[in-house]
């Protein structure tokens, strides 16, 4: 028999305190792929809505401000 499980729901690291600023690098590559640099979907980061949006105008800022590049 094939047992059942459910997947434990990811908690949005925003919501419990943590933030993230377009000049911390090393927290803002944890939402980025390795292999072309898109940033990730929410169901991957387990971030919601609203801190999804943020998180992507982050990345955004930091791409123009030359500290991660917009491709690998």
């Amino acid at each position: 028999m094939a047992e059942f499980y459910r997947k434990k729901k990811k908690i949005c690291q925003m919501c419990a305190g943590k933030d993230v600023d377009y000049k911390d690098v090393e927290t803002i590559k944890k939402y980025i792929s390795n292999e072309k640099g898109k940033i990730l979907p929410r169901r991957i980061t387990g971030a919601c809505a609203k801190h999804q949006r943020h998180i992507a105008n982050e990345i955004k800022k930091a791409r123009f401000m030359a500290l991660i590049p917009f491709a690998k």
